[in-house]
C-alpha cells in the first residue's frame, strides 16, 4: 500500500508542477486535504454515533426511534445540528466572557486533534508518531480545563459545581488509563500505536492484548466511559442535581460544541480501544478466514491485492470500534447513575490498584525475558 500512495503523491506532484505550484505549495495544500479529510470523516463518524445511539436505544426501550428526517431518520442529526447552528447565543450577566466563549473550544479542538494519531490501516495513519499513545493521552487531559473554564465562566454555582465534578472524575480515571497503557507500551516495546498493532498481529487472534492483559483490557475498558462522562459516569451533568452541570448557561451553537466533543471523543476512545487491544486492523477474528487465504488463489496484481487490504483493514478497524461503541450505548440505557463518591471511589480505590499491579506484573515480566 506504501507503493500506491507514493505513485498517488508523485501524479498529484507532477500535476502541480505542471499547473505552475512549487513544492513547498504542494506540502501546504496536501496538509490542508489531510486536516479537511479528518474533520469530514469525524464529522460523518459523530452523525453515524449519534442516530445508532437513538435507534439503538429506542430498540432497546422498545421506542421506533427518528424515523422522519431522512431513509430511517439518518439526517435527523444533521437537522439538529442546524437547529442550533440557528438558536440565539445568549451570555450570562456578570460572566468571565474570555473563560465562557474559549471553554467551548478548548473541549471540542484536543479531541480532533487526537484523531491525527490513530491508524486506520496499515499505512492509513497522519502522523505516525513514536510516541503516538502518549500523544493521545496528553492531548487528551486538556478537555478537564476547557469544562473547568466553562464551568467557571458562566457564574453559576451549578455550572461551577459541574466543572469541578468534570474535573476531578477525569484525573480519577486519567491515572488508570495511562498506567494501562504504559503496560500495553512495555509489552508491545513501543510508544508507537502501528508497532502495538503489528506487534498483536504477529500471533493472530492469540497476540491481541485483550487475551494477554485481561485486567488492564477491562480497567481500559471502564475509564474511557468515565472520560467521556458516559453511563453510569454521567455525574457533572446530571440533571436531578445539577440542573445541566457546566452546559447549564450555554445555548445555541455553543451548548452543541460539548456534544460535538462528547461524541468524537467517544468515537476516539473507542478507537484507541480497537488499536491497544483488539489488534487495530489485523483480520485475525475466530471461525473467519484471513482475506489473504480467500485471495491466494485468484490471480490478481499486487496494486489490486494492498488496495483490497487497505479497504478491509479500515473496516476491520471501524467493526472493532462500533462494537465498542454498542456496548457502551446500550450500558446507557440499562446500567443506573452511580452517585459522585462511588465513581470517585472506583477510579482511585479499585482501578487504579489494579492497573498499578498490571503495570507492576507486566514490568516483572518483561525483565524476566531478557535475562
Amino acid at each position: 500500500m506504501v507503493t500506491v500512495i507514493k505513485e498517488s503523491e508523485e501524479q498529484v506532484i507532477d500535476f502541480l508542477h505542471e499547473l505552475g505550484f512549487s513544492g513547498d505549495s504542494f506540502e501546504s495544500i496536501w496538509i490542508l486535504i489531510s486536516i479537511s479529510g479528518l474533520i469530514v470523516g469525524v464529522t460523518i463518524g459523530v452523525l453515524v454515533i449519534v442516530w445508532l445511539e437513538r435507534k439503538i436505544s429506542a430498540g432497546i426501550q422498545q421506542r421506533i426511534g427518528p424515523e422522519y428526517a431522512g431513509p430511517l431518520g439518518i439526517i435527523q442529526s444533521l437537522a439538529d445540528g442546524i437547529k442550533l447552528l440557528l438558536k440565539e447565543d445568549i451570555v450570562p450577566d456578570r460572566s468571565d466572557l474570555w473563560l465562557f466563549n474559549i471553554g467551548p473550544a478548548v473541549v471540542v479542538v484536543p479531541v480532533f486533534i487526537s484523531h491525527l494519531v490513530i491508524p486506520f490501516g496499515q499505512h492509513i495513519i497522519l502522523a505516525d508518531l513514536s510516541i503516538g499513545v502518549f500523544f493521545w493521552i496528553a492531548i487528551s487531559s486538556i478537555v478537564p480545563s476547557g469544562l473547568l473554564m466553562a464551568g467557571y465562566g458562566s457564574n453559576n454555582k451549578y455550572s461551577f459545581l459541574g466543572g469541578m465534578r468534570a474535573a476531578a472524575q477525569s484525573i480519577s480515571y486519567e491515572i488508570p488509563l495511562a498506567l494501562c497503557v504504559l503496560s500495553i507500551s512495555l509489552l508491545s516495546d513501543s510508544l508507537s500505536l502501528v508497532d502495538i498493532v503489528q506487534t498483536q498481529s504477529n500471533y493472530g487472534f492469540l497476540g491481541w492484548n485483550s487475551r494477554r492483559q485481561p485486567i488492564g483490557f477491562i480497567a481500559f475498558f471502564i475509564s474511557p466511559l468515565a472520560e467521556c462522562e458516559r453511563l453510569p459516569f454521567d455525574l457533572p451533568e446530571a440533571e436531578e442535581e445539577l440542573v445541566a452541570g457546566y452546559q447549564t448557561e450555554y445555548s445555541g451553537i455553543k451548548f452543541g460544541l460539548f456534544y460535538v466533543g462528547s461524541y468524537p471523543n467517544l468515537l476516539v476512545s473507542s478507537l484507541f480501544v480497537t488499536v491497544l487491544h483488539l489488534g487495530g486492523w489485523d483480520f485475525s477474528i475466530p471461525f473467519l478466514p484471513e482475506p489473504e487465504q480467500i485471495l491466494s488463489d485468484w490471480n490478481l496484481n499486487s496494486r489490486f491485492f494492498d488496495i483490497f487490504n487497505t479497504i478491509i483493514g479500515i473496516i476491520t478497524t471501524l467493526a472493532k470500534s462500533y462494537s465498542f461503541l454498542f456496548v457502551s450505548i446500550a450500558a446507557r440505557r440499562t446500567l443506573p447513575r452511580v452517585r459522585i463518591d462511588q465513581s470517585l471511589d472506583l477510579g482511585w480505590k479499585f482501578l487504579l490498584p489494579i492497573a498499578l499491579g498490571n503495570l507492576l506484573l507486566t514490568a516483572s515480566f518483561q525483565l524476566l525475558l531478557l535475562k
